[in-house]
């Protein structure tokens, strides 16, 4: 062998070493107890902000459903009672058009013992 491919292959090994001992230096940071406790503190981290999203789409998904609750209900501005002793009902209808005149039907008309209050501070 030549004196220029000895010093080759001894170029490559001292290469390979280095390499090899600072890998092994990394694995053996990456194990230590502050390490490990970085990196909890990370995942705990992350898992605190998916939690806070997830809260967050919780809400959003509870108002939207509150609000299809009060549209149904009527309890969203579009159900109007009459003053008087019959006191009518007036259900607003999204499809009507807005030129074509409301009416009051006098099919059934309700009486005041149909009228249940609905109080905000009862237990449900």
């Amino acid at each position: 062998m030549t004196p220029v491919r000895r010093m080759f292959w001894m170029a490559v090994g001292a290469g390979a070493t280095v390499w090899t001992i600072n890998k092994a230096n990394r694995v053996a940071r990456s194990l230590t107890p502050g390490s490990l406790a970085d990196s909890a503190a990370q995942g705990a981290v992350e898992i605190g902000g998916a939690v806070r999203s997830f809260a967050g789409e919780v809400r959003a998904g509870m108002l939207q459903r509150e609000l299809e609750l009060n549209r149904e209900l009527g309890l969203d501005g579009s159900v109007l009672a009459l003053p008087g002793p019959d006191r009518p009902v007036l259900r607003g209808i999204a499809a009507q058009r807005a030129d074509k005149p409301f009416e009051i039907s006098p099919a059934a008309p309700s009486t005041s013992t149909d009228i249940t209050p609905y109080d905000r501070n009862e237990d449900h």
